[in-house]
């Protein structure tokens, strides 16, 4: 069976819309979503140091929203791949339990045998990898699928899906 690896921030987790709605909490200013096109994660919001503070406070991973999609399109890619969930948890120090706690709320059906938290992707061996963050992508040995994000909006040397709906017609027949 091949192996499917999926990244959780940006991908199965929704970061923008997280980003967007705790800087309208503690700024009382609601940047609009086109404003974050093609910058880096934080820059296009006035101030600039906001995403930083987010992503070390406790509770920012813990609270993030379900990318639409995501959990009824891994239960559907369970039937055909062994779905690995892949994800950077060693940068920030509340990151690594609450992305688990996160995990086990939201993809129950996901084994802990299939959760991998690292500090670097590149050590990651599967057949696809779906990730937002092209860094991951690019050295990836099997075929990549960049899942769009503000940040990644202007790179085009990766297949993009938009949804996870694409996803699952990309990989129909594989």
């Amino acid at each position: 069976m091949k192996r499917i690896a999926v990244d959780m921030d940006g991908v199965l987790a929704d970061t923008d819309s997280h980003y967007i709605n705790l800087y309208y909490e503690a700024y009382g200013v609601r940047v609009p979503y086109e404003q974050l096109l093609g910058k880096a994660e934080g820059e296009g919001f006035p101030e600039k140091e906001a995403i930083g503070k987010f992503v070390r406070s406790s509770g920012f991973f813990r609270t993030l929203p379900v990318m639409p999609g995501a959990v009824e399109s891994i239960i559907e890619l369970m039937k055909h791949f062994e779905i690995y969930i892949v994800s950077a948890a060693m940068e920030f120090p509340n990151s690594l339990p609450e992305k688990y706690e996160w995990l086990q709320q939201h993809f129950p059906f996901i084994s802990w045998r299939n959760i991998i938290f690292c500090g670097d992707k590149s050590v990651i061996r599967a057949d696809y990898m779906i990730d937002d963050h092209p860094k991951n992508l690019d050295n990836f040995k099997g075929k990549t699928i960049m899942f769009h994000s503000s940040h990644n909006a202007n790179v085009e040397h990766h297949q993009r899906a938009k949804s996870w709906a694409e996803i699952l017609e990309l990989l129909k027949d594989e």
